[in-house]
């Protein structure tokens, strides 16, 4: 299902009263928060965020979001659900795009930053590949669809708009993926699934980079491959550690975690806080503000995240 807030509103509600009196519901959106979806059943109690990762099969994990008025019997009985069908669990608290779509977001909009820098689209995917990403960043955004992304964006509008809902500012660093998503659903190119995106995909399974990609170049950025590899996990772990900052995430175990079986991280660096760790926290400090120095305020990094980093109780065990 598309990540339409009006559509899944209307079919929790009129799905919620089929559950037994201690029966649970659980929903599989990836970004929209389930404290608000949970307004529209009943019992928001008994109501949970249970979003699996695709392709399903071989994504064996499963992140569980709790809402504002989730209850603790309701996420044992998910965790026990989860791990009944042979999936890890990683709980993590309500917010837009929770903590992996938020963090995968930057992968996918930083590659399309490279584009945009005017980096060849074969190095900006042998970047990814360099650093131990399992997929480029434009073979992602076509294999999630951009015409998904595009709809969860007007979606997200919809939201900022309604009455009493404080807009989130979540995403607003993904600026290249606001324009060159929205522009590629334009040209008919809204990934795989819609028979091409910025691959072209042969009958015989093959597949190439489509040759009208540099219409998106803005500038020559001279952008060196190691720039664009510190960019493609930079991105990551920062927007990690946004999460940690904002309480999205409840242990750094969870975070790591995640990063390797949900987004792909690298798993040689343990995972998004590890890889930070092991850099070393004002290592990766002075890196990310050479980045932001350079190209932009999305490598900025609070000084209240590398704290919390610092103080993580998860670390100390």
């Amino acid at each position: 299902m598309f990540e339409d807030i009006e559509l899944k509103e209307q079919v929790i509600s009129a799905s919620f009263k089929m559950l037994k009196s201690d029966g649970i519901y659980g929903s599989n959106t990836s970004t929209l928060p389930i404290s608000i979806l949970a307004e529209s059943c009943p019992d928001p109690t008994r109501f949970i965020g249970l979003h699996f990762f695709s392709p399903v099969d071989k994504m064996k994990i499963v992140e569980i979001i709790l809402g504002k008025k989730t209850s603790e019997q309701t996420l044992r009985k998910a965790y026990d659900y989860v791990q009944q069908i042979g999936y890890m669990p990683i709980v993590v608290n309500d917010s837009r795009g929770f903590f992996t779509s938020r963090v995968f977001g930057t992968f996918m909009d930083e590659g399309l930053q490279l584009l945009q820098d005017g980096m060849n689209p074969v190095a900006i995917e042998r970047a990814a590949w360099k650093v131990g990403m399992p997929v480029g960043p434009l073979a992602v955004h076509d294999e999630v669809s951009m015409e998904l992304s595009r709809k969860a964006m007007l979606t997200h509008r919809k939201l900022d708009e309604r009455p009493g809902v404080k807009s989130s500012g979540i995403g607003a660093h993904n600026t290249a993926t606001q324009v060159i998503s929205t522009a590629m659903c334009g040209l008919k190119r809204g990934g795989r699934h819609y028979g091409g995106g910025f691959y072209e995909y042969a009958a015989d399974g093959g597949k190439k980079l489509w040759s009208g990609l540099s219409r998106f170049k803005l500038r020559d950025a001279q952008v060196s491959m190691a720039d664009a590899e510190d960019r493609l996990l930079y991105r990551q772990a920062i927007e990690t550690l946004r999460c940690l900052d904002e309480g999205v995430l409840r242990s750094e175990t969870e975070a790591n975690l995640g990063s390797i079986f949900a987004i792909g991280f690298p798993a040689h660096t343990g995972g998004a806080l590890q890889f930070t760790r092991g850099i070393g926290i004002a290592g990766f400090a002075a890196r990310a503000a050479e980045l932001a120095q350079r190209y932009g305020e999305r490598f900025v990094i609070k000084e209240s995240a590398l704290e919390k980093l610092r103080q993580s109780k998860s670390w100390e065990a």
